[in-house]
């Protein structure tokens, strides 16, 4: 696979996870042994989890949409740098609705199987800027590295 079908492979997957909710489509990118991690939520995920945590964050945000600002292969994985928009209008994950339109930025690293599936996501949400977005308590940096 050439590193262009890569990251078409990673687009596609983020337009029919996140921005449309065609799940099982999405689905159908994953290999056997998919693992979704994330700075969202605290424990890996397998592919039926992952789309149980995708439509609830829709369900909170129809509105949702993920614009990928950045795209880079080499080898197997691919990197993507997004902005996730949308209003969050029902309680989400421990987070409450909001009449403002959040703006989160993520960076995502792929790992891809040589039959062109994706094996593993690992997301880092901008969760910092999130919260002060919807007015909760946020801590500094250096607060955070302290005990």
């Amino acid at each position: 696979m050439s590193l262009d079908d890569n990251k078409r492979l990673v687009r596609q997957h983020i337009e029919l996870s996140w921005n449309r909710g065609h799940l099982a489509l999405a689905e159908k990118l994953h290999s056997k042994d998919f693992l979704y991690k994330s700075s969202f939520v605290g424990h890996p995920m397998a592919s039926p989890e992952f789309a149980a945590m995708v439509t609830q964050i829709r369900t909170a945000m129809p509105e949702l949409e993920v614009v990928v600002e950045e795209c880079v292969a080499e080898g197997d994985k691919v990197v993507t740098w997004s902005t996730l928009i949308g209003t969050i209008e029902t309680p989400a994950l421990g987070y409450p609705p909001s009449d403002k339109v959040m703006s989160i930025s993520a960076m995502a690293f792929w790992t891809l199987t040589p039959g062109l599936q994706v094996r593993e996501i690992c997301t880092m949400f901008d969760m910092e800027s999130f919260r002060a977005q919807l007015g909760l308590a946020t801590r500094t940096y250096a607060e955070k590295a302290l005990p």
